[in-house]
């Protein structure tokens, strides 16, 4: 099984862009979705995934960023 994050900030972009994602997905791919703002000793663990800007997702290693909300400085 995949391991799949969706790292996002909780700005308007983030979440319609989490609502848009996880309506496309397989119900049998599980996505851990990780709210930098709330989550922000999780924000090294993005920047070290990859991940510059949010949202992203994260899939088996591989980013893609989705759209732009934030920058992972900005969330620091």
């Amino acid at each position: 099984m995949s391991t799949v994050r969706y790292y996002h900030a909780g700005c308007p972009v983030c979440v319609s862009a989490e609502q848009t994602l996880l309506g496309l997905l397989d119900p049998k791919v599980q996505v851990e979705v990780v709210h930098l703002g709330e989550q922000s000793s999780r924000i090294a663990e993005a920047e070290k995934a990859g991940v510059e800007s949010v949202p992203a997702l994260v899939v088996d290693g591989q980013v893609l960023h989705l759209n732009f909300g934030a920058a992972i400085a900005d969330l620091k």
